[in-house]
């Protein structure tokens, strides 16, 4: 039987039906509200607003949940390969043997990119933000590799799109270097082949460390989706309009650019960067961030969904030790880091206002400690999200209720006004 909750506007009642997901979470279904009523709901930043119904991620930020599919993040994490996490969220269940070997064969033989589009690279300023030009790439992709029908060629477009982003990734950090674009190699695994397209040379040939590929692969598979966030629900909202893939991942990648979401990792190296630099205590930093009146933000703590601790922080700060014990690397911005949380994991304002530390608050130090340049940061953030962005756009794309996006608002500005001419104003 379904639940309903009642709406009473001045003598009228309407009953609205509940949805209940398969975890428990309720939900009331507004769809005909306006129908019924005449109405809209009015919920800025669509804090209480559910845009769909998913099974791809579950997460529950009063407990501290995250899991893909049914599985923990943790277990993923530990057990699991970017390449199978890639394939469970587009395909719905972790891959066999097979089914893996045949997706790493897709991979490797979709890896290289069509040398006309070198000179595209050329054709931006210096300056340019790597965000940007991944873009433009990604949505240039469709010219040059045009968008297939059908399940089998579906198959190929997303393992085509996985796997050039991350040489388009690696060619425009070589390229802006001024150094040999190193092409992908069909012996190595993806985050091999993107660790070695990055940093090999003639003069100084990259040794593949395996705890450097576990620490990019643990990186890849903690950021590969999270709900229906910023950039995800710009895929969905673009992928509405039934446009090709390559479009809807592009408007992912741009609304991925901003500091409030993909950018957070590098804000949070910048703002370590300066407390380091400037030798800024401890005390003094906390404080302005508890100051309403201070513009500083404290970067790294705190997250929209997560009124706790972030899963992926504790999985990232693990890794983020191993890694720079492994590599004998004294990271001063570690220690600040870690003396930051634990000061401010024990101050009142922070606890009563639910700020701990989420996962760009190490996942910037990881990085480092592998060598990405602190302006790729976001950008790893957005190779580790593509496999994420494709599920919801592949689910959004074959859900039979899904319908073109058009949000309504509510007018606040001046009502009818009668035209005045030009030489009357």
């Amino acid at each position: 039987m379904t639940e309903h909750v009642k709406l009473i506007w001045g003598d009228q009642t309407y009953e609205l039906p509940v949805v209940t997901g398969s975890e428990g979470e309720k939900a009331i279904d507004i769809s005909r509200l306006r129908q019924m009523t005449g109405m809209i709901t009015l919920d800025s930043g669509f804090a209480n607003t559910g845009s769909c119904k998913s099974a791809i991620t579950f997460m529950d930020g009063e407990r501290g949940i995250l899991r893909y599919r049914g599985y923990p993040i943790e277990a993923l994490a530990e057990h699991s390969s970017f390449r199978e996490v890639a394939y469970l969220l587009i395909n719905g269940e972790l891959p066999n043997r097979k089914q893996i070997t045949r997706f790493s064969v897709l991979l490797n033989d979709h890896s290289l990119v069509h040398e006309d589009m070198r000179s595209f690279f050329g054709s931006f300023p210096r300056a340019s933000h790597p965000m940007g030009i991944l873009s433009s790439m990604v949505n240039a992709l469709k010219s040059f590799y045009p968008y297939l029908e059908g399940e089998e060629e579906l198959n190929t477009t997303v393992a085509r799109l996985i796997s050039k982003v991350r040489t388009l990734a690696a060619m425009s950090y070589k390229i802006f270097r001024g150094h040999t674009v190193v092409y992908p190699r069909p012996d190595l695994s993806y985050c091999e082949n993107f660790l070695n397209m990055m940093f090999d040379s003639p003069v100084r040939p990259y040794e593949i460390d395996p705890d450097v590929v576990q620490a990019l692969s643990v990186f890849l598979i903690l950021h590969a989706d999270h709900e229906q966030n910023c950039s995800t629900s710009a895929v969905r909202l673009v992928g509405s309009g039934r446009v090709n893939l390559y479009a809807a991942i592009s408007a992912g990648i741009a609304a991925l650019w901003g500091p409030l979401h993909g950018g957070a990792n590098q804000a949070v190296i910048e703002m370590l960067t300066n407390i380091v630099e400037k030798k800024i205590p401890l005390k003094d930093v906390l404080a302005r961030a508890k100051d309403r009146n201070d513009p500083f933000r404290l970067m790294g703590f705190g997250h929209r969904v997560y009124k706790t601790y972030d899963p992926r922080t504790r999985i990232m700060k693990k890794m983020c030790d191993r890694l720079l014990t492994k590599l004998n690397i004294h990271d001063p911005l570690l220690e600040v880091a870690q003396a930051l949380e634990e000061i401010a994991v024990k101050d009142s304002y922070f606890v009563d206002h639910n700020l701990y530390p989420n996962i760009d608050f190490y996942s910037g130090i990881v990085l480092r400690a592998i060598g990405i340049p602190t302006n790729m940061f976001t950008v790893m953030f957005a190779i580790g999200r593509l496999p994420g962005w494709i599920a919801q756009w592949k689910e959004s794309m074959d859900d039979p209720e899904w319908r073109l996006n058009r949000p309504r608002q509510i007018y606040t500005g001046p009502t009818q006004r009668e035209y005045v001419p030009l030489d009357e104003r």
